[in-house]
């Protein structure tokens, strides 16, 4: 099993309202709601969604798309702390690796995550990632052999410091999809992947 961690307990900050729940295009279809049915559809055997405590909207918008909710009382630790969170409510016997996703990464396809997961499950790799003309993005798979790896991170660097510690053996998987490289940050970086 891979179970998906959809890591969504940022402040979204930069962005001044909440990128989870940001529609994309005329489907109207959320970043949240997007990612959780782009998961389904690619048969993903759990997909949990890691929020804030208090974001009653999201986690409203989560319940109606189906995904299973994980609290991260510490989201304001940084990125790592979500992944922890993720990792530690899917850890069980039989779960062979986590797939994470950040929710602002909301337009990579199904036969991504199929080619990245299918790669992954062919190999021996600690991690795997998708990567598009030589550019890595998400989404990213972590081994269980590297989940006490990932436990023991520095939280400044995050899970990025797992990946360097096993550049050797990481498994780069190419993908012709940009969706993986389309990371909304910004109001500017929204009015480009939607233009009005």
């Amino acid at each position: 099993m891979i179970p998906v961690v959809i890591l969504a307990a940022g402040r979204s900050e930069r962005m001044r309202r909440s990128k989870a729940l940001l529609p994309i295009g005329e489907s109207g279809d959320t970043f949240i709601a997007r990612l959780i049915s782009t998961f389904r559809t690619a048969e993903s055997d759990d997909v949990i969604v890691v929020l804030r405590p208090d974001d009653v909207l999201l986690r409203t918008a989560v319940e109606y798309d189906g995904a299973r909710i994980v609290e991260n009382p510490d989201a304001d630790r940084g990125q790592l702390s979500s992944v922890i969170t993720g990792l530690d409510a899917v850890d069980r016997p039989g779960v062979n690796a986590i797939l994470v996703m950040p929710v602002d990464i909301p337009l990579v396809r199904v036969e991504t995550i199929r080619a990245v997961k299918a790669a992954f499950l062919a190999s021996a790799a600690p991690v795997a990632r998708a990567v598009h003309e030589g550019r890595h993005g998400h989404p990213v798979i972590f081994a269980r052999r590297v989940f006490d790896e990932l436990r023991r991170a520095d939280p400044h660097t995050g899970a990025r410091a797992v990946v360097h510690a096993h550049a050797p053996d990481l498994l780069n998987v190419e993908v012709d999809d940009p969706g993986i490289l389309r990371d909304v940050d910004t109001p500017d970086d929204y009015d480009q992947m939607t233009p009005r």
